[in-house]
């Protein structure tokens, strides 16, 4: 079985080196994909004590409590994206990668004492070299979605070999445990969702406006006018997309959406005093923030199907009030979460009263005693 999916993977990996070559020079991809299909800056590790890896950003951050309960030096992680290699960085002790393509892994990956991945980073090559190397292989926070359960059926063969070389499962729910049970996964034990466990912290500390400040958090895109002529308020609105490159075509519908209304624009990066009826956040890594100064927070990734909903932990953790979408498919452990949430429709954000709703309260946290007993073996 190994042979036969290596030697397929390395024949799509040839075919898709012109494509590689053309993203590699897209500011996105500039760092990952040199490092990660051909190598370039991107070493072995040198250390053979814990290896994490993650996929991204959001995966980054939710082992950073893991890693630091480890209290263990000689950590490494390995990620996909260069916003979760920027991030991975940052954490004191570890040393920092980018995971190779499958085809590099057999000569790239030296001998942990234990490798942990996170979530759905499913690399049938990492774990079948670990496991060949005699690593202990953990798998966490580990969930199916509804959307997703059909096409993981459909390969369930090649599940059944994935999951044959990882020894221990921590799941985020029952249904999770069943789902990933069925697909040949053993030692499934349910852990809850790790990001539950994580206390924002925020970076910078903005002057809350003298009104009530109204967030539309992790925007896609049509989201924006979905929503915003749904939503009859008059408070400070704040319009944060989820993906950077989208910032000028955002600007360009709100710059047209506020003159229309007779409101006044402005954009975060000009200025960070925020004293506008609406206000674009053109930059990254400043939602937390928003979060502790905001009083409502419309939760978006979740108004149109497809998406899947977005993470209601860390607008919970500042006490706001959070209204949601009904399409959460992708986070439907984490909402069960979190009392309080208002879940409707976009046109029925017209008749949701923000003075009646409560601040979102979140009911449950991960316990992580079980997974560094694991870790720690």
């Amino acid at each position: 079985m190994a042979l036969v999916y290596y030697i397929l993977v390395s024949f799509l990996y040839l075919m898709a080196i012109p494509i590689l070559l053309c993203l590699s020079f897209k500011k996105k991809f500039n760092l990952s994909i040199p490092a990660r299909f051909f190598l370039i800056n991107n070493p072995k590790f040198k250390n053979q004590n814990i290896w994490f890896h993650a996929c991204s950003l959001g995966e980054v951050t939710s082992i950073e409590p893991l890693i630091k309960a480890l209290g263990q030096e000689n950590t490494d992680i390995s990620v996909v994206t260069q916003t979760g290699f920027k991030k991975a960085r940052d954490i004191e002790g570890c040393d920092v990668r980018y995971l190779p393509f499958e085809v590099f892994l057999p000569f790239w990956t030296v001998k942990h004492r234990v490798l942990v991945v996170t979530e759905a980073e499913l690399w049938p090559m990492l774990f079948f070299v670990s496991k060949a190397k005699g690593v202990k292989t953990i798998l966490i926070n580990a969930r199916i979605s509804d959307n997703s359960y059909k096409g993981y059926r459909k390969f369930a063969w090649l599940y059944r070999w994935i999951f044959s070389n990882i020894d221990v499962v921590f799941s985020q729910s029952q249904i999770d445990k069943n789902r990933l049970e069925e697909l040949g996964a053993k030692d499934v034990r349910i852990g809850g969702n790790i990001k539950a466990g994580i206390e924002p912290k925020v970076s910078k500390i903005y002057k809350k406006p003298n009104r009530r400040v109204v967030i539309l958090a992790s925007t896609h895109e049509g989201e924006e006018e979905l929503v915003l002529k749904n939503l009859k308020c008059n408070d400070m609105i704040l319009v944060v997309p989820r993906h950077p490159e989208r910032f000028k075509s955002v600007e360009i519908f709100l710059q047209k959406f506020s003159r229309d209304k007779a409101l006044s624009f402005g954009k975060l990066s000009e200025s960070e005093n925020l004293d506008k009826d609406i206000m674009l956040c053109d930059k990254m890594g400043e939602l937390i923030n928003l979060y502790a100064i905001s009083d409502v927070v419309v939760l978006c990734g979740s108004f149109k199907d497809g998406i899947g909903g977005h993470n209601p932990l860390e607008p919970s953790y500042f006490k706001n009030k959070v209204i949601s979408g009904p399409y959460i498919f992708n986070q439907k452990v984490l909402f069960s979460s979190v009392e309080n949430i208002k879940i409707c429709e976009a046109e029925e954000l017209s008749c949701v009263d923000f003075d009646s709703l409560k601040g979102a309260k979140i009911k449950q946290t991960m316990q992580m005693e079980d997974l560094l007993k694991e870790i720690k073996v």
